[in-house]
């Protein structure tokens, strides 16, 4: 009975349907009319934050908005949150949805803006975006103080930018003018927080004008300060500073996936070394240090990268550490957001959106515009009013992100236009699934019917709960055709398609366990039948992971057999090859499946938890778990080890050969006090494994220092000195902290040894000075380490020589004469050899010069006289002279007063004439007047050269004969000579003799043709 009415409900609908789908009327959305084609605003540009310079030429704003939508969307903009009031007397108007400030002000336009897009099916806000007035002033005009500092300490110069915004600026220093700016390196740096620079070590070179440079990126504007004048102070040897970090970087916080830049800079003489590590971990892979060691750049920052960091400064002298902490935060980003939507009316939905961050983003929504403080939109019944445009803002301090999507409620009759029941394959004895997925709202009710017989919930056949028909067991006799019927309570509707049954595809060669060693080859078989009609394709799979043919050609490949053998070649097995393979037939219709597992020989893998236990002053011992074998028993491990500058080097252990089955050794022939790490090798017949992880890093145990100082010696230095030097100890010799030298000396004849301690791990000298030291006195001396733990053995003893005594007295018959405006000889009775290594003159003008710039010449110890020269004409000279050792310099002589000559006359002589004779050229001059500061003229100097040869005629005459040169020309040189030298030069070319005849047969020729001439 049952089944008779199921089938009269079926002729019905089949009567009431047209052959096209049915749909009812009523007042909702028609979702199939030309109407239906319009959308909500949907963003394509929104307002970005603005930066508007202060002196920016062009007075104007352009705030970009633009949106798609159908009809077109119609804008208005908001400021602070209140629309802002466009007319013909307002600064602001729209061109399209872009709003454009004319003359903006500062107190009228700076704030935060929106836009707001509307057309008939909602409303969407933009995201807000700030605009701020930029401006970077002036320096302010008062002078900078100058920066007084001795050579060797460190100094920093103070940049105090000017009133700015926005804050970021970048800095350089000019020097002396621009665009000169000062090189940065490892001694020099410039922060890019403070501006400040910092020399760390100031020398000589340092000296010169200093203005700070800024640049403001965003507004395209620089400024400088007023010049800082530095002025280095030479005092003696520069001492030495110990590392003193000045810049020092804060507490910090970086953005996922960007960048950051942390600063050190350290003074200090010598010059520190900047080195940075991560607290508890390993620097990211991501670093990169720059500027000389100031700059820890991270890039991409990801979260494991947080953390606490240190700098440390080192020079030799000692260190300083500074630690700062590292947080990541990260801008909102969807994880789930929401997209638009068609919803059937008075159905239940829920809108969702979530998203990461850190801080964790707060939620809030936008329903055309309106706010809902919620974290979901749900509707239990929709209706036509919930329609519209929905934005889901998730924003934290960082970043406001929004998603947009339209919602439309809508209700329709069943139709199958988009979506018919299409036609089916199926396997025999398998599972097929005939889909029916009308469009309609309300939910319609579902029928199905296998041609006239309608089909009701079976063993076999289902009617799921979206609709679809399933079938179980499929045999020969389900083929045929399957018809869906749709119906609500705003029409019906129907789709027919059709059932087809093919073979089954059956495994017939599955593969089969199988073992290969790393760099062999090996097969794994597999074969199907399946129906004629079909197309089938293999699909291998490791352990879930499909294997790529193409991309893994290397090592694997498909059998030659034909389209039903799927045999896959394994070459060059190695490691991570091993695992279940799963062999797939698949058709268009169906698939079965088969699998093997295949095993991987080869060398172990690393072992793992390498730890030191127990550690000695030359010894630790380490403890290891082990790797895997990849199933070949371990026979060996190898353990090796490195210190902080060393590769890794194999270790002397205890066993000496560590059996396979061990996780424990000792590690043997270490220094004291030195850190190490260390790593464990596998090794079994099939070869050697990769090596652990490094152990962390251990410190042996201190002990008494074994190596002495070698190349000891010394002598010399200042009077009443003993000079002792050696070559220091090696670092990784001084196992343990407060590493230092004890020096021992004795007079050659003497019995008791005078010890002193010297604290410095780098000292190559000891100088001790005592007024009872004899001079030029043999001592032996020698030197032995000391360490925290004790004293270590002392060096070879060396005999050396104390210090001469400086000369006791001045050379004796010190006199001299000047020889000419800029020169003085002067001579003295030298001292004895044995105690004089030289002797210093300084001489200076009594008037015009003070002693302390006095020049200074100095001679061999062996010299009795010397010439000086540099000197003024016409001068007062005072000149002292004393000797001198390696102790240092004698008592000076009594002063001795020269007076130089005045200077020769600056005229050159002037040429009045020359004139061949026979065999000579009469050359004549002008007398010389000189001025009145310069000396009267002796006689005149004349110099002949030709290629051959100089000659040097003197005579007081004004007038000279040279002799008749045979073969070149020749210059003569003229120049008048006084008692202060030569005076300026004059100069004249003479013709040699060939050259005269020549000229001379020349003009007989001339006169002939003339005579000849007038007798004609």
């Amino acid at each position: 009975m049952l089944h008779l009415t199921l089938l009269l409900h079926l002729l019905l609908l089949l009567l009431s349907l047209s052959p096209a789908d049915a749909s009812g009327s009523g007042d909702s959305l028609d979702f199939y009319a030309d109407d239906a084609t319009g959308y909500g605003p949907v963003f394509d540009e929104q307002p970005v934050d603005t930066i508007y310079p202060e002196e920016s030429p062009e007075a104007k704003i352009t705030m970009n908005c633009q949106a798609r939508a159908n009809p077109p969307a119609t804008y208005k903009w908001r400021l602070n949150g209140k629309d802002i009031d466009i007319n013909a007397d307002s600064p602001c108007s729209l061109m399209g949805g872009n709003l454009v400030i004319s003359n903006p002000s500062k107190s009228l336009h700076e704030g935060t803006y929106s836009c707001v897009a509307t057309n008939d099916y909602g409303t969407v806000i933009s995201r807000d975006a700030s605009m701020q007035f930029g401006y970077l002033d002036f320096f302010s005009s008062e002078e900078r103080e100058s920066v007084r500092v001795k050579e060797g300490q460190g100094a920093v110069l103070l940049c105090a930018p000017p009133p700015h915004y926005p804050a970021e600026l970048s800095f350089r220093w000019m020097l002396n003018e621009f665009p000169v700016f000062v090189p940065l390196d490892k001694r020099r740096f410039v922060s890019q927080i403070t501006g400040n620079l910092y020399i760390s070590k100031v020398d000589s070179s340092d000296s010169g004008n200093y203005a700070c440079f800024i640049t403001s990126p965003s507004i395209s504007k620089s400024v400088f300060s007023n010049f800082i004048p530095l002025v280095p102070l030479a005092e003696g040897p520069a001492r030495k500073y110990p590392a003193d970090l000045k810049v020092k970087f804060p507490d910090s916080t970086a953005l996922l996936g960007q960048d950051i830049t942390l600063e050190c800079f350290a003074l200090g003489n010598p010059v520190p070394e900047i080195r940075w590590k991560k607290v508890n971990g390993q620097l990211p892979a991501n670093h990169e240090v720059a500027m000389s060691g100031a700059h820890l750049q991270l890039f991409n920052v990801q979260f494991e990268d947080a953390g606490m960091y240190q700098c440390e400064a080192v020079n030799s002298k000692g260190k300083d550490y500074h630690s700062a902490q590292l947080s990541v935060e990260a801008y909102p980003e969807w994880e789930e957001y929401i997209n638009s939507t068609e919803r059937d009316l008075s159905s239940e939905y829920t809108m969702t959106c979530a998203a990461s961050g850190k801080p964790k983003p707060h939620i809030r929504w936008l329903k055309n515009g309106k706010e809902y403080k919620r974290e979901e939109m749900k509707f239990s019944r929709l209706t036509f009013s919930d329609s519209g445009m929905y934005q889901c803002i998730a924003e934290n301090r960082h970043a406001v992100i929004i998603a947009n999507a339209e919602l439309r409620v809508y209700a329709c009759a069943p139709t199958f236009e988009h979506n018919p029941v299409k036609k089916v394959l199926a396997a025999r004895n398998g599972r097929v699934v005939i889909e029916c997925r009308p469009k309609a709202a309300p939910k319609p009710a579902i029928f199905w019917s296998k041609g006239t017989e309608l089909l009701h919930n079976s063993t076999r056949v289902f009617i799921l709960e979206d609709g679809s028909l399933e079938i179980l067991n499929v045999t020969r006799s389900d083929e045929g055709r399957y018809t869906c019927f749709a119906e609500n309570d705003r029409g019906k509707a129907n789709s027919t398609g059709s059932l087809s049954v093919t073979d089954a595809t059956k495994i017939t060669l599955a593969p089969s366990n199988a073992d290969v060693v790393v760099g062999n080859s090996t097969w794994m078989q597999c074969a199907a039948s399946h129906d004629s009609s079909l197309d089938i394709t293999f699909i291998w799979t490791l352990d879930g992971r499909v294997v790529d043919l193409h991309k893994e050609s290397q090592h694997y490949q498909r059998g030659p057999n034909g389209s039903s053998n799927g045999e896959l070649l394994i070459t060059n097995a190695q490691l991570k090859h091993a695992g279940r393979y799963t062999c797939t037939a698949q058709t268009p219709v169906d698939n079965v499946t088969a699998s093997a597992s295949l095993v991987v020989r080869g060398p172990p893998g690393p072992p793992g938890g390498v730890r030191v236990i127990d550690k000695r002053e030359k010894a630790v011992t380490l403890q290891w778990s082990r790797g895997a074998d990849n199933h070949t028993p371990i026979s060996k491990y190898t353990i090796q080890y490195r210190d902080s500058k060393e590769t890794w080097k194999n270790a002397t252990t205890s066993p000496p050969d560590i059996e396979g089955n061990a996780e424990e050794a000792t590690v043997e022939d270490l220094f004291p006090w030195t850190e190490y790490e260390f790593r464990v090798i596998a090794t079994n017949t099939l070869g050697t494994g990769d090596p652990s992880s490094p152990s962390p890093k251990v410190t042996t145990k201190d002990a008494i220092p074994m190596v002495g100082p070698s190349d000891v010696g010394g002598g010399g230095g200042t009077s009443r000195e003993l000079t002792i030097t050696w070559t220091p100890v090696e670092p990784q010799y001084f196992y343990g902290g407060n590493f230092g030298y004890i020096v021992a000396f004795k007079p050659i004849d003497g019995t008791e040894w005078r010890k002193v301690t010297v604290a410095d791990s780098q000292a190559r000298r000891y100088v001790h000075k005592d007024s009872s030291i004899p001079p030029s006195t043999k001592f032996q001396v020698k030197v032995k380490p000391f360490n925290s733990r004790g004293e270590g053995p002392y060096s070879q003893t060396a005999v050396i020589n104390s210090a001469q005594d400086a000369p006791s007295e001045p050379p004796a018959s010190f006199d001299g004469r000047a020889l000419s405006a800029t020169e003085a000889m002067v001579w003295w009775l030298p001292l004895p050899q044995h105690n004089v290594v030289g002797y210093q003159l300084k001489y200076w003008r009594a008037q015009e010069d003070n002693e302390a710039t006095a020049q200074r010449v100095e001679v061999s110890g062996i010299e009795n006289h010397t010439r000086i020269d540099g000197m003024k004409p016409n001068s007062h000279y005072l000149i002292e002279i004393r000797a001198y050792n390696s102790a240092g310099y004698g008592p000076a002589s009594p002063h001795l007063q020269l007076h130089t000559k005045r200077a020769p006359p600056s005229q050159p002589p002037r040429i009045i004439g020359k004139k061949l004779k026979p065999m000579s050229w009469n050359v004549a001059w002008e007398h010389v007047e000189p001025l009145a500061n310069e000396a009267s003229i002796d006689g005149y100097k004349v110099l002949f050269r030709n290629q051959t040869s100089h000659i040097l005629f003197t005579t007081n005459k004004r007038s000279i004969d040279i002799p008749l040169p045979i073969e070149s020309d020749s210059v003569v040189e003229i120049r008048a000579h006084t008692e202060g030298g030569d005076g300026a030069v004059s100069r004249i070319e003479i013709l040699g003799a060939r050259a005269t005849v020549a000229q001379s047969l020349s003009v007989i020729s001339l006169l002939l043709v003339a005579l000849f001439c007038l007798d004609l």
